[in-house]
């Protein structure tokens, strides 16, 4: 049974009614003006980025841009996210803790698991009313606001970026998609993209490649305010690249013909080697060695190794179009005379993306090749859908452990760049340890907008847990101010994994299969790779973190599964699409925007529905 037509139109129906019809909100009760000499904004996220993926890091990618951002700025080093998007993005609209913003889970998990947290605090599956989002606060002061690119932390028609503080929004409302549209798309492809509260219909659009096109409709944004001449601008770009399926324009992924021929462990070698040039590492620092089921490079045959190979051309194309596409903004800027008065942050949402995705039985080569052309020589085209796997994605994250999905450093360890002429471009590497929680306070402080505090829009908020940046990028002895003192505890927890980090040392908890973990410890000043557990070394700093991450858990009114490896990272992607039964109900209910609706899912449309919702 088809799915694809009745699908369409419910979609068409339930965003019609519930998008188009919205009426906005009664919410900002501060009037516009001027602000003369505020600083503008620029917030750049890339998707499922790994820390040495561009040449600022260590990477081999040509990203020009980025570089010269790095260049004349400031590179963060020990800059920390969650271990995957949705959270990520929670963390940085409200500078506090994903479980108190509504993302205590990803909202892919929460539905899955629907016993344990559905209609939990802290387990909405959307950004939620008990934080005042970045946005929100920026108009409320006299910003001009506006966001392009992935937002997957709302979309019901009172989530979506129109109703959370953008003046302007083009958005994807869910997790990924395909990078092309055509007029040959399958429309279910197009469904959650939004712009403002219009739904947007692809079928008839020409030439789209998503890094091009967010771009494209920021830079209309920014020009239409820019001759208003009276606000400065908060700005938001969230890409969806380089997050899979891996899709690059061909003259760019010709570029990259023949430069990963020696496979993932070569490469991860050659980058770790530059990073230790650039000072990025210490020459004593410990790496982590490489964890996978995959086979070895030297086992697989030379096709396999030319497949394999040519998606981490893809991948590198992908990275190379997102520094293109932030070379574009930047442009308008110095060109409409507003570069050196614009703070810019870029940053990844968490670690690369190393599921190995053949494990996924309705991903498998067999069934993929069923609905795509995945022949070699189509790789990358917009009827392709790959992804490069855990051994490149370990290259991606070198020297840290493992990649998004996981609490260890490869999972919430990502390269962060500060561009900003007002601070002092002599620190140029910061080691300092930062979190994306830290974003909210240091774009307030710049502004001089104050923080709302308990009580904004006729709704009780939190206040941030984050700290601002701007004492310590200010000061000329990086040793003399910091962010985050010795005695502060930061904590995570996402799909039953478990972190906390005071100063330098770093507890963490992985569950596993047999139930039979243990709290592991790590000196991150020389261990990054997190290759020496000390649990048994330090007995009392363990404890002491341990105890630490208990009031944290308590605090945040976290919600651990009494099985979590039954919630792990992997399960979220192949529950997601729906393969535990072919005959799956999807069940969001409040949380998505299908509700109940039962139909036998194919490999085609239990990969669309992905697109949509994850």
């Amino acid at each position: 049974m088809s799915i694809i037509s009745p699908l369409i139109i419910l979609l068409s129906l339930y965003i019609s009614i519930h998008i188009t019809g919205y009426v906005q909100a009664d919410g900002c009760c501060t009037s516009r003006s001027k602000l003369d000499n505020s600083p503008n904004f620029l917030i750049i996220v890339a998707d499922d980025l790994g820390w040495s993926d561009i040449s600022p890091f260590g990477s081999e990618i040509n990203t020009p841009n980025l570089q010269m951002l790095a260049n004349n700025g400031i590179r963060f080093t020990d800059f920390h996210t969650a271990s995957a998007c949705s959270p990520t993005r929670s963390m940085l609209m409200s500078g506090t803790d994903n479980h108190i913003a509504g993302l205590g889970q990803m909202r892919e998990t929460i539905v899955l698991n629907p016993d344990i947290w559905l209609g939990k605090p802290g387990y909405e599956g959307y950004l939620n009313d008990r934080v005042a989002a970045l946005p929100e606060i920026m108009q409320d002061a006299g910003y001009f606001t506006a966001m392009s690119g992935k937002w997957h932390i709302g979309n019901t028609r009172e989530r979506l970026p129109a109703n959370r503080g953008f003046d302007e929004s083009f958005a994807l409302l869910g997790g990924a998609a395909n990078h092309y549209f055509s007029k040959s798309t399958n429309a279910v492809l197009q469904s959650g993209y939004v712009h403002n509260f219009e739904y947007i219909n692809y079928t008839s659009l020409e030439d789209f490649y998503s890094s091009d096109y967010f771009v494209t409709q920021l830079i209309n944004a920014l020009k239409v305010n820019n001759e208003k001449k009276d606000q400065p601008f908060f700005a938001y770009l969230p890409f969806t690249a380089p997050h899979w399926p891996l899709q690059a324009p061909a003259d760019l992924i010709a570029k990259y013909k023949g430069m990963y021929d020696d496979g993932p462990t070569v490469l991860r070698q050659k980058r770790l080697a530059v990073q230790h040039q650039m000072g990025l590492l210490s020459a004593d620092a410990v790496v982590s060695p490489v964890y996978a089921n995959s086979e070895e490079w030297e086992k697989l045959t030379p096709s396999e190794r030319a497949f394999s190979a040519k998606t981490m051309e893809i991948y590198a194309a992908m990275v190379e179009r997102v520094d293109f596409s932030i070379g574009r903004v930047i442009d308008y800027l110095k060109e409409s005379d507003q570069f050196e008065n614009t703070f810019i942050l870029f940053m990844s949402d968490n670690g690369a993306d190393g599921i190995d995705m053949e494990n996924v039985s309705i991903l498998s080569p067999t069934q993929t090749n069923q609905s795509f052309n995945n022949s070699y020589e189509n790789l990358g085209n917009k009827d392709s859908f790959i992804w490069y796997g855990p051994r490149w994605a370990q290259a991606s994250t070198a020297p840290s452990r493992m990649t998004k999905g996981y609490i260890t450093e490869g999972g919430i360890r990502c390269p962060a760049i500060v561009h900003y002429p007002k601070f002092d471009k002599t620190l140029n590497i910061s080691h300092e340890f930062t979190t994306v929680m830290d974003i909210l306070p240091t774009v307030l402080e710049l502004a001089n907008v104050s923080h709302p505090g308990t009580v904004f829009r006729n709704r009780t908020v939190v206040t941030p847990k984050g700290k601002s940046w701007v004492s310590y990028l200010l000061s000329s002895d990086e040793h003399v101010h910091h962010v985050h003192t010795e005695t502060d505890f930061i904590g995570w927890e996402l799909f039953g994994q478990r972190a906390i980090r005071r100063g330098n040392y770093k507890a963490i908890f992985i569950p596993n299969e047999s139930n039979t973990s243990k709290w592991e410890l790590y000196d991150l000043s020389k261990d990054k790779g997190e290759s020496i557990n000390l649990a048994d070394q330090q007995e009392d700093v363990l404890k002491e973190l341990i105890d630490a991450w208990f009031a944290y858990e308590v605090e945040m009114g976290i919600i651990l599964p009494e099985d979590a490896w039954s919630v792990r990272y992997a399960l979220t992607v192949s529950g997601s699409l729906g393969i535990q039964n072919n005959s799956s109900p999807i069940e969001t209910n409040n949380i998505g925007i299908i509700n109940h609706i039962d139909f036998y899912l194919s490999p085609s449309a239990i990969i669309l529905y992905f697109f949509l919702f994850f």
